[in-house]
Formats: structure tokens, C-alpha cells, sequence
């Protein structure tokens, strides 16, 4: 397989957390545009996805043709209190979470990433389909958080996980 979708996995939590560094609580908490979250909301949401996309890696690694539920991200940031969780200790989690997938990920072979399952959603992912879709998902969310940042006049030169 090709070791571009590993880097830039491997590099996404030290992206993330170098994005969402430096403000102040009224700052994270604030609701600029663009978008409707906050910082922090933003941030525990790329969190949460990236643990139910690790899931769903480790479900089609281990079984054959699983199923991979969708959820419903407005309502995990409500009912999983995306705005009053501690979101820098949460990119500790993807940190965590993304190390242990990296062990997992480099002892695969070509044929483990076209192995499959089934998105309730948008039908048959392979593994490499979702190793590339973390990456992705982390680098437009960050294109709201610098956005964000922006407008609340804490505007960093950005860094993504794709040149």
C-alpha cells in the first residue's frame, strides 16, 4: 500500500492540536463563522468521528463485510456535551487512539486495505477508503477552525495533513 494515507494519518492529532492551540476559554467557546459550532465543538467533533472511523478500520480489519452504522453528528455534539467537555484532553484521546490504529495499520498487507464493509449510509468502504476518509474529514473541518480563528482574531498560518 501506498505510505502517503499512514503519514498523514500519523500526523493529524499533532495538526489538530497545533490548530486548536493557544485561546482563550470565551475564545473556544465562542460561535463564529464559518459554521454554527464553536472551536471546541469543532474540535470534540473531529474527535468523536475519528473514534467511531478507528471503530469501523478495526471492525472491517477483524470481521468480514461488516455493517458501519452512521450517526448523527449534530446530536453527538448536543447529547455528548461537545461544548462543555475539556476538548484539548480530547485530541489526547485521537492521539491515543490514532498510535494504537498506526500499530494495527503498518502490520496489514495490500489485501487487508480492499477488505470491506458496509455503510448503512453510502454503501461498501474498504479500509483504505477509511484510513484516507480520516484524513480528509480532519483537513475540512480544520478549514473552519482556521476560519474561526480568523474571526476571532487568533488567525494561525494553516497546517493540513496534504500539502
Amino acid at each position: 500500500m501506498d505510505t502517503e494515507p499512514l503519514k498523514r494519518y500519523a500526523i493529524g492529532t499533532e495538526i489538530l492540536a497545533f490548530a486548536a492551540q493557544g485561546l482563550a476559554d470565551d475564545q473556544a467557546h465562542a460561535r463564529p463563522g464559518p459554521g454554527a459550532w464553536s472551536i471546541a465543538e469543532l474540535v470534540v467533533h473531529v474527535v468523536e468521528t475519528d473514534l467511531v472511523i478507528a471503530g469501523r478500520m478495526r471492525w472491517v480489519i477483524a470481521q468480514d463485510n461488516p455493517i458501519l452504522p452512521a450517526f448523527d453528528e449534530s446530536l453527538w455534539t448536543t447529547r455528548l456535551f461537545a461544548n462543555d467537555l475539556p476538548y484539548i484532553e480530547s485530541i489526547d484521546l485521537m492521539a491515543a487512539s490514532r498510535r494504537w490504529m498506526l500499530h494495527i495499520l503498518r502490520r496489514l498487507t495490500d489485501h487487508d486495505y480492499r477488505r470491506a464493509g458496509t455503510h448503512t449510509e453510502s454503501g461498501p468502504k474498504t479500509l483504505a477508503e477509511l484510513l484516507v476518509g480520516a484524513s480528509n474529514h480532519l483537513d475540512h473541518h480544520l478549514r473552519y477552525l482556521y476560519g474561526k480563528r480568523g474571526n476571532l482574531g487568533t488567525a494561525l498560518y494553516p497546517r493540513f495533513t496534504r500539502d
